[in-house]
């Protein structure tokens, strides 16, 4: 799983040429997390992982405080945060998790990319038992021994540790996040990054036709505002 971490941030990295839409989609996160949790990073663990992602985006400081104070205003956006399903081309199915404060505005872009796409939008639950829901969190080894550190990781409780090129990868049931996320706050760990991700229970390899056409879809979905991520069952190219 680890490489595919690598290549979601690949993919990131090309999507933060567009630095204004990025800081939006990080200023959403921020604001849902305030909302749900209050605007203090020390009592709020989403709070706390949206800020992480901001200082990786290189969003400045001054935008980060901006967004936590006017999600605590009168004025804050009405947030919410929808899944969408359906399948890309050439069957691949995809799930799109979007958090927008204009509902039918969201749904008639994501139709209308699927469609553009040779897609089709589907109904909830249609491929969403195609992966599992995990937490994800990456950082750096260090000096640290990985076996030992391997012992302590479980008793946070994950699932799953990887070490490839210095960095660990750990993963987690969905419902353990936030025990893993003090878990690792207590062991002084430095995290470089901490999501909630969907892995394909099983990936389709493609030709490069054929991902050029997904790439294209994946493309329109990280252009929108309202859509936060997006998960697929293609096979990374290293995979294939």
């Amino acid at each position: 799983m680890g490489r595919a971490f690598e290549y979601r941030k690949a993919r990131k990295m090309k999507r933060w040429g567009q630095m204004a839409k990025v800081f939006t989609k990080i200023g959403r996160e921020i604001a849902l997390a305030v909302k749900n949790g209050g605007p203090e990073a020390d009592s709020n663990p989403k709070l706390r992982i949206a800020i992480q992602n901001a200082k990786i985006a290189n969003m400045p400081k001054k935008n980060v405080e901006a967004a936590i104070q006017r999600a605590t205003s009168k004025d804050a956006e009405n947030l919410e945060e929808i899944v969408y399903e359906g399948y890309g081309p050439h069957g691949i199915p995809f799930i799109v998790e979007c958090l927008t404060d204009n509902t039918v505005r969201t749904v008639a872009n994501v139709r209308f990319y699927f469609s553009k796409e040779k897609g089709s939008l589907g109904t909830s639950g249609s491929v969403s038992f195609m992966f599992d829901r995990k937490g994800e969190f990456v950082f750096e080894l260090g000096d640290r021994n990985i076996e030992d550190l391997e012992m302590e990781l479980i008793d946070g409780g994950a699932d799953e540790i990887e070490e490839n090129d210095g960095k660990v990868y750990v993963y987690t049931a969905y419902e353990d996040f936030g025990t893993m996320q003090n878990h690792l706050e207590t062991m002084g760990i430095e995290v470089e990054e901490a999501s909630l991700q969907r892995f394909a229970n099983v990936t389709k390899e493609v030709t490069p036709e054929e991902r050029a056409d997904l790439e294209a879809l994946i493309d329109r979905f990280d252009d929108d505002e309202d859509v936060q991520n997006v998960f697929h069952g293609m096979a990374d190219e290293e995979d294939e």
